[in-house]
Formats: C-alpha cells, sequence, structure tokens
C-alpha cells in the first residue's frame, strides 16, 4: 500500500530544484507529516530534525561537558594540536529553536572538526516551547564565557582563534553572540561567524520577504511561523536584536568578525540572510554570501547521500 503524500512538492518549485533533491524528497520526506499540523508532542524530538544526515567522522576525542542548565559536546580533532592550542568553533544547530540536540547533526561538526583542525562545541541549548526566548541565548552566551575560562586547560582550545557558527536558529544564535561577543566589557575578539541558513530577522512575512519562495518545501511559511510562536510568542520581542540581529545598532553590527553566510536559492529565509551580509558589508564587515542554487532550506545538513538517521 503506497503511504500518504503529506509534503508534496508544489508543481511550480519543481523547475527550481535540484534533481537529486526532488528524488531525495520524493523518496523520504513526502510522506513525513509536518510537526506544526500535529499536537505539540516532545516525543517529536525523538527522530532526525533533519532526515538524511551523514555519520559522524572519526575525530580524536568526543566529550560531553555540562554547563548550568544544559550542556555541549566537544570534538577534538585527531594528531598534535599547534602550539598555542587548537581553534575553537562554537556551533548551535538548527531545528526552529524546538528541535535538535547533542547528537542533531554530528556528522556536520565531525566534518568541521576534522577538516577545519578545530576544536568544535555542538551547544545543546534549551529548546522552546518549554523554553522560550531568551533561554537559548542565554545558554549561548554561557557555552563562549565556558570556553574563554575553561576551554584552555580543559581542551587545549587557543582562545585567541574562537569563531561562532550555526545552521537555521542555530545561525540566528551565532549572529546574536557574535553581536554580545562584541559588546561584552572587555569585547571578547572572534575571529569568524559562519551562518549557514540564517534565521536573522523575525519580523519576516510572505509580505515582506518571504513570497518568492512561499511554495519552497520543507520549511513553509506556516511551518517557521510555528517555530517563531513557539520561541517568541511576544511580538514584541521579534524585533529585539538578541532575537533578530538584523535590528541590531549599526555600530554593534560593524564590530562583528569577518563573515560568511550561506542561503539556499529556494528557501524562504534565503533574501533576510542576503540582506542581513549586505548590511554587514555597507558598515565595513569582510562578508562573502554563498547562494547555492536549486536548493531548499535544509539541505546544509542532507549530506548522507540518503541516508536515514
Amino acid at each position: 500500500m503506497a503511504q500518504q503524500i503529506h509534503q508534496p512538492i508544489h508543481p511550480s518549485m519543481i523547475p527550481r530544484l535540484d534533481p537529486e533533491y526532488i528524488d531525495f524528497h520524493n523518496k523520504f520526506i513526502a510522506t513525513i507529516v509536518p510537526p506544526h499540523t500535529l499536537p505539540w508532542d516532545p516525543a517529536m524530538r525523538n527522530g532526525p530534525a533533519v532526515p538524511g544526515g551523514s555519520h559522524p567522522l572519526p575525530v580524536g576525542k568526543t566529550e560531553d561537558i555540562d554547563m548550568t542548565h544544559t550542556g555541549f559536546r566537544a570534538f577534538t580533532p585527531e594528531g598534535i594540536s599547534p602550539a598555542n592550542g587548537w581553534p575553537c568553533f562554537i556551533f548551535f544547530h538548527g531545528g526552529g529553536w524546538t528541535f535538535g540536540g547533542l547528537s542533531a547533526e554530528n556528522g556536520l561538526s565531525t566534518n568541521l572538526c576534522s577538516r577545519a583542525k578545530c576544536v568544535v562545541i555542538s551547544v545543546d541549548y534549551r529548546l522552546a516551547p518549554e523554553h522560550k526566548y531568551p533561554t537559548a541565548v542565554e545558554d549561548a552566551i554561557e557555552s563562549l564565557d565556558w570556553v574563554i575560562k575553561n576551554g584552555k586547560s580543559r581542551l587545549n582550545i587557543d582562545i585567541a582563534r574562537i569563531a561562532v557558527g550555526g545552521s537555521s536558529s542555530g545561525g540566528n544564535l551565532a549572529a546574536i553572540l557574535a553581536l554580545k561577543a562584541a559588546e561584552a566589557s572587555p569585547p571578547i575578539p572572534l575571529v569568524f561567524q559562519l551562518l549557514i541558513v540564517p534565521v536573522t530577522n523575525n519580523t519576516a512575512t510572505v509580505e515582506n520577504l518571504w513570497a518568492e519562495n512561499q511554495l519552497a518545501p520543507w520549511l513553509s511559511p506556516a511551518r517557521m511561523l510555528w517555530f517563531r510562536k513557539n520561541y517568541l510568542p511576544n511580538e514584541e520581542d521579534h524585533t529585539k536584536w538578541d532575537a533578530s540581529p538584523y535590528f541590531a545598532p549599526d555600530a554593534l553590527l560593524a564590530k562583528v568578525p569577518k563573515t560568511w553566510i550561506a542561503v539556499c536559492e529556494a528557501d524562504i529565509l534565503r533574501d533576510e540572510g542576503i540582506t542581513y551580509g549586505k548590511k554587514l558589508s555597507a558598515l565595513g564587515v569582510e562578508v562573502e554570501v554563498e547562494v547555492y542554487k536549486g536548493a531548499p532550506h535544509p539541505v546544509m545538513v542532507m549530506d548522507g547521500k540518503g541516508i536515514i538517521l
């Protein structure tokens, strides 16, 4: 018996999507019931936030470390560290501030660890709707504080070479953390921020930034608004810069580190990522924005060649 299709690709999107994604979507995603159409149940987190991720690569050491309310997973590369210790990349997974956890993007984290030869700190920030804004931001700040205070002694981290990054809602948290680091007294000098399909503007809607891709697969306007309501139920919070980094003061935005932003051509978040990059660039920040052709929102962590974890 054929399974019921719950997430068909809209006909208007088919010419705009990479054929490999279309094939994967029809095999593995189309039959998944979108979570925003169901009553909330924390058990929804038991499956992968995004199907199609790769298995973790071998690394030198993996360690789970506690923070005050949550924790993080630290991946250390194989081999001998540089003389001053390992560079560090603090990473925040995606999932609309609602899904994901320590194992959400281990494939991506270990790839970063192995290929960039850095310690990757994958933060298990607390999730909505149980933990609403600004809880995830507080956990992000604590992760950076931990690295500054304990990174050298516990993980042989070179605290002069810290970068931050994340995917989707995690990109939102990374962008905010870069601003918090610049705002700190004294400022915490980060060397880089890597923002993958980031949420930068929580006032975005079909009426302003989402129109062209409102029929794109996976991250529909309805799903994105559901995520936003889970995390940011109070509309007055949507323009606060520690919810929407686009609204940070120009003087603060100008202080963030060198930035790389990846956006997907067929993603409702595309234009807010591009707009954020343009704003940083106009303020003198070195920025590169990469647009991935034919790609919808989730493909950045769908690197497993059909693996369903």
